[in-house]
């Protein structure tokens, strides 16, 4: 299964916010960690916390900060709520699969992809920045810059 670019940065949103302990990072700040636009984390942090995983504070003093449904969140219920459980092959849509209604390839594609939802269900958010990925993550964090292109927001 492949997962779509939102949703990767979602995971790693999510993990680099759980790494922070005293720091409450602007958007801008995960994003230069990342390196990526900020205008695509802004849209991943604002359905963060349409979930409920992340919450921004604004002001001074403000930043963004992991819930603690965020931090114990199961990395298999967040991939699903972001990638939706559709069918993994268009079947249906502007030029309908004329094997549809009888194909064996589509269930099986379905199951695949439950299982692989299934595998990511016992990680948690916190989970995935054990060592060594939460040290790392905390490395690359320090070195990136604050405050790229102007006010940092949430």
């Amino acid at each position: 299964m492949r997962l779509t670019r939102f949703t990767d940065l979602a995971l790693r949103v999510l993990m680099r916010l759980a790494v922070e302990e005293t720091d409450l990072p602007t958007t801008r700040d995960v994003a230069a960690t990342m390196e990526v636009p900020y205008t695509h984390t802004a849209k991943v942090v604002a359905r963060l916390q349409h979930l409920g995983l992340v919450e921004a504070r604004r002001g001074r003093g403000g930043g963004l900060a992991l819930t603690a449904a965020g931090r114990a969140a199961p990395v298999g219920a967040v991939v699903r709520e972001l990638e939706g459980e559709g069918d993994v092959v268009e079947c249906e849509g502007a030029t309908p699969c004329p094997l549809r209604g009888a194909c064996v390839l589509r269930g099986a594609l379905r199951r695949a992809q439950e299982a692989f939802f299934a595998a990511l269900d016992p990680l948690t958010v916190n989970d995935l920045v054990a060592s060594p990925t939460g040290p790392l993550l905390l490395g690359i964090s320090s070195r990136a810059p604050t405050g790229v292109g102007g006010a940092g927001g949430p």
